[in-house]
């Protein structure tokens, strides 16, 4: 019986034909001092090059290269998700294969895995991209991001990470969550650690990333804020905005109540009368979402017996 790596190296790949030779060629070396054990999970995501029958030369050639074609273009979260649920290692490296992360850095990164922690993300500080289309929103978004998810990490967009597989394996990945995992995972308990990266000039292909996806991954953002702090007690939001209205409709048709009655001051042509009766439905509403809302989460949880704690170890 094979027995199974103690690395497993996870990249998508789309479109990627004048880069992919040189990149296994650059990090089989790197990967065989580790481990000669290794496996490369190269996730084909529907390239319409010559991406597959060069990765398929690379099989052909060394079964440590392992190949998982998607039947279309499912995006690079899904393509992650197919290597990480493949992989068999009990350290996980991600990487991009478009060159611009540098394998050479992947011995440091487990290292600095094995002095404790559980994640370790790259940090691109010399960052070989264009100004105003790359690096300025993704600074904007590493930004917002830390500060929503209150996991502070400089780069939540590079690649290149290593994890220990029971934590990235008790992870479900959607839409562009990918680049959210040390902050999803922050649930568990993990220590993360960030370290700087080399980063390099793109030399062959063209990048798949564009303003709009930076729009995208600040949608996703707020799923992984409800995730982190509302999945399992969703009505402390909900609710929570359901009392602030109903109480502000109540307030305020107090004083409207007050001011017709003791003061003799007509209603009919007062917007305030349409606000108070509106943000008293509003609440009523809110409540009852929270409590649907509640009814699903334990439906979520209970149904697939899944567990609202994780276990890092049991001494007994």
């Amino acid at each position: 019986m094979i027995p199974n790596p103690k690395i497993s190296l996870v990249t998508p790949v789309y479109n990627e034909a004048g880069n992919i030779d040189s990149f296994i060629e650059e990090l089989i070396p790197v990967l065989e001092k580790l481990d000669p054990g290794f496996e490369i999970i190269a996730v084909d995501d529907g390239s319409t090059d010559q991406t597959f029958e060069k990765l398929k030369t690379h099989h052909n050639r060394d079964k440590r290269v392992k190949i998982i074609r998607l039947r279309g273009n499912f995006g690079q979260t899904a393509a992650f998700s197919a290597g990480f649920n493949y992989a068999r290692g009990e350290t996980i490296i991600t990487i991009d294969a478009d060159l611009q992360n540098d394998p050479a850095d992947i011995p440091a990164m487990i290292d600095k895995l094995n002095e404790g922690y559980d994640i370790v993300s790259g940090w691109r500080f010399d960052r070989k991209d264009n100004f105003l289309t790359r690096k300025l929103p993704s600074m904007i978004a590493n930004k917002i991001i830390s500060w929503t998810t209150k996991v502070y990490l400089h780069d939540y967009g590079c690649s290149l990470k290593a994890f220990h597989s029971d934590v990235i394996k008790n992870i479900k990945l959607y839409g562009e969550m990918h680049r959210f995992i040390p902050a999803i995972a922050s649930w568990m308990g993990v220590k993360v650690a960030e370290m700087k990266v080399n980063h390099r000039p793109r030399l062959a292909g063209v990048s798949k990333y564009g303003i709009g996806r930076t729009i995208r991954v600040l949608l996703d953002l707020i799923t992984v804020k409800f995730l982190l702090s509302y999945s399992t007690s969703p009505i402390q939001i909900f609710g929570l905005i359901g009392m602030i209205s109903g109480v502000a409709g109540f307030a305020l048709g107090a004083l409207l109540t007050i001011q017709r009655f003791f003061f003799e001051m007509p209603l009919s042509n007062r917007p305030a009368l349409l606000l108070a009766v509106m943000l008293i439905f509003i609440g009523v509403q809110f409540v009852s979402i929270g409590l649907l809302a509640e009814m699903q989460s334990r439906t979520y949880h209970e149904s697939q017996s899944k567990p609202t704690y994780v276990i890092k170890n049991i001494l007994d």
